[in-house]
């Protein structure tokens, strides 16, 4: 191999808008390779035709993205190196989106609470008598994302037998879940009384009632900044006087799978009594 028809590793570098010491780096990644090293002085040389590959890592690293899944994309024909990069986008923009909640979660918590109810619309309405499909547990923070669809899961089904759902699917939390408390938690999914007969799992009543609710987004869902939620919901039925008359619950309404870290997500709901509080 003629050393004219490469660059050195200087030049490369210059061209490439790459350090020598990140050539060295995707050297030892396996990621950009030397075309070839004099094997006296150890002087690294690179075909011009690799400025592509070394341009290329360049901008994914300016995305943040780890060596191993830029490895993976330089590795991927055209389009499946496209989807790779759409995939990890996707996956900062969740992140990030997640995080911007959580500090905004954070920034009320430091304040003492101030400001909650500035961040979420507070809405009533009237929810009728339901007959439910239930599935409760003890469960922690950290295994409630996991739990929470399997146990729809299991009851979709029940309910698909019996005439479909006949509302939303609620979770009921009849005790917090944090690092120091683990519920119990309830999911309940609502089905027609009228086609309930023989229903093989556990089924209740859930009483006609007044709710104050606020709407979130898939990024507000996550734990701990839906507490915030939570806390403005209570704000609210305290300063309106009303008086919470059972365990607050999230309402979902859409499809988890399909939405974005902005889309709509859930309900969070506190039952109420009818009346004002006096005194």
């Amino acid at each position: 191999m003629e050393e004219e028809a490469l660059l050195g590793i200087g030049a490369f570098a210059r061209r490439a808008r790459l350090s020598q010491k990140a050539l060295r780096l995707y050297d030892r990644h396996g990621l950009l390779p030397p075309d070839h090293v004099d094997p006296g002085t150890g002087y690294r040389y690179y075909r011009e035709s690799r400025l592509g590959a070394a341009r290329l890592i360049v901008r994914l690293r300016g995305l943040d993205m780890p060596l191993a899944e830029v490895g993976a994309v330089l590795a991927a024909p055209g389009p499946e190196a496209a989807r790779l990069v759409a995939a990890y986008w996707d996956g900062v923009e969740r992140r990030v989106a997640a995080q911007r909640e959580l500090a905004a979660h954070l920034r009320i918590h430091l304040l003492g609470d101030e400001g909650s109810l500035d961040m979420y619309e507070i809405q009533q309405r009237e929810v009728p008598e339901q007959l439910v499909l239930t599935e409760q547990r003890h469960i922690t923070p950290e295994e409630l994302p996991d739990w929470i669809p399997a146990a729809l899961g299991r009851l979709a089904p029940v309910a698909q037998a019996h005439g479909g759902f006949f509302g939303h699917p609620f979770v009921v939390y009849h005790g917090e879940v944090t690092e120091d408390s683990d519920g119990p938690v309830e999911i309940c999914v609502p089905v027609d009384p009228a086609r309930a007969a023989g229903l093989p799992v556990a089924s209740r009543v859930e009483p006609a009632h007044a709710q104050a609710y606020t709407r979130v987004t898939k990024a507000q869902v996550a734990y701990p900044q839906i507490l915030s939620a939570y806390d403005a919901v209570y704000a609210w039925a305290e300063g309106e006087a009303r008086t919470v008359s059972a365990a607050p619950r999230e309402i979902y309404f859409a499809d988890w799978s399909e939405l974005a870290p902005a889309d709509p997500a859930c309900d969070i709901a506190v039952p109420l009594t009818a009346d004002r509080r006096t005194g």
